[in-house]
């Protein structure tokens, strides 16, 4: 627990105990303070690092949800399935890539398997829309909240037939040697996630705001019957609005395998429910609050477990880190129901 300073050689105390020990140098400042003061920091910064990476991708699938309930006004479950489906089916690409094509350059293997899982996951939602909601559009709303656990729970099935149950090793396709930035370290993946997912926000936001689609879709949520009445097509602009969620969910999907080495059948239960609770978070509905509720869930994640067994004295470590988004999460709805922006998407038309 004693370590030497490499600056002054005299002795450094972890920062829990430089309240007994301030070892003076030269200059007067406590070497000990002055150390933990520093650690500190470049444990910080390593961690909101982290929970950007961590929120961008949450903000990426939380959009498919909000984009859809925008204008169907329907909680699709089976999205973060869509994520799994789009990690374990570029792990598929990058193998048979890898096996056929050996001297691929890793980025542009990886770019290959993106694209391709982009669009198998856009034809699986395309499909879902069309067969197990679209006939339950003018239903009770239980029935396709029933139906969406079931697909996802089919998509689960599927992909644990089609690719066994067990963790597939996602290969490191980037690099793996990290950047140091501040005292903390980045690998290029987090750059590329953090890259990849800015030009999809700032692509997106264009496409609603700028765009003939974007309009439609702004004007479907606003009223499909009236937007009918205009010369829109509701039933292709919904269409459309899956196709263009399950794109950003196969990104993430890509995305977070990348990051975590690891994919597996049930590897979108987890990541889909904070998404959904981070469009809750920021406003179901909101374009903007699904992205600010994302990297504000990864924030408090990464922070949280970085600091939540210090602060509660070893008491409960990283792995309970949910409970302070899910907390926050509950404490944000009780005091503002419809989230911290709360605005519709159909009020932007």
């Amino acid at each position: 627990d004693v370590i030497g300073c490499i600056c002054c050689n005299q002795i450094v105390l972890p920062p829990v105990d430089r309240g007994r020990f301030d070892q003076r140098n030269d200059s007067g400042f406590g070497c000990a303070a002055v150390h933990g003061e520093t650690i500190f920091m470049e444990i910080l910064l390593q961690q909101i690092i982290n929970g950007l990476v961590l929120g961008s991708m949450y903000a990426l699938v939380a959009l498919g949800y909000t984009m859809v309930y925008g204008i169907i006004k329907l909680i699709n479950f089976a999205h973060g399935e869509v994520l799994m489906v789009g990690a374990l089916t570029s792990w598929t690409i990058i193998g048979w890539m890898r096996d056929s094509m050996p001297g691929t350059p890793g980025w542009l293997v990886l770019l290959i398997a993106m694209l391709i899982a982009c669009v198998v996951c856009a034809v699986i939602n395309f499909s879902i829309e069309k067969i197990a909601y679209r006939p339950l559009r003018n239903s009770p709303k239980l029935a396709p909240l029933i139906t969406a656990i079931g697909v996802s729970l089919l998509l689960q099935t599927l992909a644990m037939i089609i690719w066994k149950p067990n963790n597939k090793p996602y290969p490191t396709l980037l690099g793996s040697t990290p950047l140091e930035f501040g005292g903390a370290v980045i690998t290029v993946s987090q750059i590329a996630t953090l890259g990849i997912t800015a030009v999809a926000l700032a692509s997106l936001t264009y496409l609603v705001n700028m765009t003939k689609l974007g309009r439609a879709m702004r004007a479907t949520a606003e009223s499909p019957r009236v937007a009918s009445l205009m010369g829109v097509k509701p039933d292709t602009v919904i269409s459309a609005t899956f196709v263009i969620g399950a794109t950003l969910a196969a990104i993430a999907g890509v995305m977070y395998a990348t990051n975590y080495g690891t994919a597996y059948h049930t590897m979108g239960f987890l990541p889909g429910m904070k998404a959904f609770s981070a469009a809750v978070f920021g406003g179901i509905g909101n374009l903007a609050g699904a992205v600010l509720g994302g990297l504000l869930i990864g924030l408090i994640e990464s922070i949280g477990g970085g600091y939540l067994g210090r602060l509660t004295g070893g008491l409960l470590g990283s792995h309970y880190t949910e409970i302070l988004s899910f907390l926050l999460l509950i404490v944000t709805l009780t005091l503002r129901p419809s989230g911290l922006l709360g605005e519709r998407v159909a009020d932007r038309a």
